[in-house]
C-alpha cells in the first residue's frame, strides 16, 4: 500500500472485529511512528497500548459508568470552540445527520443517539486501544506535534491492513483510564484510539470532504483546472 493509498482508506471505523491485534504488529507501527516530526524533537506524545484484561477491565468500568448515568467528567481541555462559526458548525451538523441517519436515529432522538455514542467507551469492538497523552507544560505547537504522530500511527496501521478511529470521547472518561493506566499527574489525556479490524457488516458511509478550494488557496498565479475567478 502506498501514501495515498493509505491517506486515502483510512477512515474513522465504529465497528470492528475481535480478532486480535499481535503485538508485534503495534511495535513495528509505533517504532515507525516515533519518526513523526515535532518542533526541536521534543516527541511530546506519550502513548499507552492496551490489549487483552487491561482493556476490557477499562471498557467494563466506562459500561457501569455509562450504566450508572455518571455524568463526564471535569473537561481538562476545550474540545471544541464554545461557538463554533461558518462553515465549521455547518460540517459538523453534516457529520451528525451523515452517522445518525446512516443508523436510523432521527436528530430529536437524543436517547438513541446516546446509546450510538456510549459505543465510544466500548472502543467499537476493537481488540486493541491506544491512549495518547501530552505534558500539561505543552502549548499549541505541541499539541500539532501530537496530531502529526497520530495520524502516522493511523496511516502504518492502514499499511499493516489495520483500521483505527481516534476518539476524543475517551477525555470525558479521563479519570476511569487513569484508574487502569496511572499515569504521572503531569500528563493529560488528549484521545483514545481504537484499533483492529474492521467489521464490514458495520460500516458507515464515509464523511465527505470540503472541495479544495474551499480550504486551499494557491498563490501562483495560475488558477486551478476548472476554476474560473
Amino acid at each position: 500500500m502506498n501514501v495515498y493509498e493509505a491517506v486515502a482508506s483510512r477512515r474513522a471505523v465504529r465497528g470492528f472485529t475481535d480478532q486480535q491485534v499481535p503485538r508485534e504488529v503495534l511495535e513495528r507501527v509505533l517504532s515507525a511512528a516515533a519518526w513523526a516530526p515535532s518542533g526541536s524533537n521534543l516527541q511530546p506524545w506519550h502513548v499507552y497500548v492496551l490489549t487483552g484484561q487491561p482493556l476490557a477491565e477499562l471498557k467494563k468500568r466506562a459500561g457501569e459508568r455509562i450504566a450508572a448515568g455518571d455524568s463526564w467528567d471535569e473537561p481538562e481541555y476545550e474540545q471544541y470552540p464554545p461557538a463554533l462559526k461558518s462553515p465549521y458548525q455547518e460540517r459538523r451538523s453534516s457529520f451528525g445527520e451523515q452517522r445518525y441517519g446512516a443508523l436510523g436515529i432521527r436528530r430529536e432522538d437524543l436517547e438513541a443517539r446516546q446509546r450510538a455514542a456510549s459505543a465510544n467507551w466500548d472502543c467499537f469492538g476493537a481488540p486493541a486501544a491506544l491512549f495518547c497523552y501530552i505534558d500539561r507544560c505543552m502549548g499549541r505547537p505541541q499539541w500539532s506535534d501530537v496530531g502529526v504522530y497520530l495520524q502516522s500511527v493511523m496511516l502504518l496501521l492502514r499499511a499493516e491492513g489495520l483500521h483505527s478511529c481516534t476518539q476524543m470521547a475517551w477525555a470525558k472518561y479521563h479519570r476511569t483510564v487513569a484508574e487502569v493506566l496511572s499515569p504521572p499527574d503531569e500528563l493529560l489525556l488528549f484521545c483514545g484510539m481504537s484499533i483492529g479490524h474492521e467489521d464490514v457488516a458495520a460500516r458507515l458511509p464515509r464523511t465527505g470532504r470540503a472541495p479544495l478550494d474551499e480550504t486551499v488557496t494557491f498563490v501562483d498565479g495560475t488558477p486551478a483546472a476548472g476554476v474560473i475567478r
